[in-house]
């Protein structure tokens, strides 16, 4: 080799590699313990989680599906506005099953929520609430089912100009014909359910309660009059996990004790893992997982990994 051509070897670090041996076996050993670095990294995420699942079996209230009619059924839905959002998404829950749909920002997960309760109408594919398309009622027979339905919206949506009382007896004054004697009721019973002692909070504006308290007024409003669904969009969304931790406690406790069937849409994969019966992975507007927790934790999948590998 010239000298010319030694040095432009030296220059783009060709020749030291391609010329010595101990080097490449360097650089193999490196990659190969960069890998196993990452396949250690994942199982460790994989078994955390499994331990979460575990340490929450004696809790849960996963019912049976066989022979039973879907409560929430999403089928071969396709949306897009600008840009596709939806393509071919199916998934379907039964009673007392709580779904979460996970994945990443833009994915979509929100606008679910939205086609459940009408307020999108799918592109095509069909949209089965309590075994009627709810696409194709008319708007007083569609309010009749969205009237079964409880809805948390992230960041609670509390009427700030409302008291926590009027903000709870708010769907009872709307939409029942309770006597304002059983409204009072109904709203004690409610905040009592959520953790909150009526006495304390009924009078107090939602600017003077912290964010968990917030969010638990919100599920109380959602539960005012009975609904047979739960619909939350983000419910853990910037509360610490002390309050995180309460609020998935909340939503299992409706699951065991009321047997409500539910979807969370939620970005918190570890309070999904904890809280749901299925989740839902959407990426790249499909759903490309549906299972149990225990079943997407055992996943080799390498979008799925990726995507635990996260938390």
């Amino acid at each position: 080799m010239t000298a010319d051509a030694s040095d432009d070897a030296k220059d783009d670090g060709v020749y030291n590699r391609n010329h010595h041996p101990e080097r490449r076996e360097a650089d193999r050993r490196g990659a190969d313990q960069a890998s196993a670095e990452d396949d250690a990294e994942r199982g460790r995420v994989r078994a955390a989680i499994r331990k979460e699942i575990k340490a929450d079996d004696d809790q849960s209230t996963a019912p049976a599906t066989a022979n039973s009619t879907a409560v929430i059924e999403v089928r071969d839905v396709y949306l897009a506005f600008d840009r596709p959002i939806l393509e071919g998404v199916s998934f379907a829950a039964y009673e007392g099953e709580t779904v979460a749909v996970v994945g990443e920002s833009g994915t979509g997960k929100s606008t679910i929520i939205k086609l459940i309760l009408r307020l999108l109408v799918a592109d095509r594919g069909e949209v089965l609430v309590m075994g009627q398309d709810i696409e194709k009622l008319t708007y007083e027979q569609a309010l009749e089912i969205r009237q079964q339905m409880g809805m948390v919206f992230q960041g609670s949506a509390l009427f700030d100009s409302l008291t926590v009382y009027e903000n709870v007896a708010y769907p009872l004054r709307e939409h029942t014909r309770l006597t304002d004697d059983e409204i009072g009721e109904r709203v004690r019973e409610k905040l009592r359910y959520v953790d909150l002692d009526p006495d304390q909070v009924t009078q107090l504006a939602p600017s003077e309660l912290s964010g968990g308290m917030q969010k638990r007024v919100g599920v109380a409003r959602g539960l005012a009059a009975n609904p047979k669904i739960m619909l939350y969009d983000e419910p853990t969304s910037g509360l610490d996990p002390l309050t995180t931790g309460t609020i998935t406690n909340l939503i299992m406790k409706l699951q065991r004790d009321l047997n409500v069937t539910s979807v969370v849409v939620t970005h918190d994969i570890r309070s999904a893992f904890r809280m749901a019966s299925k989740i839902a992975l959407l990426h790249e507007h499909r759903i490309v997982f549906f299972g149990s927790p225990e079943e997407m934790a055992a996943s080799d999948d390498e979008y799925i990994q990726t995507f635990l590998g996260g938390y």
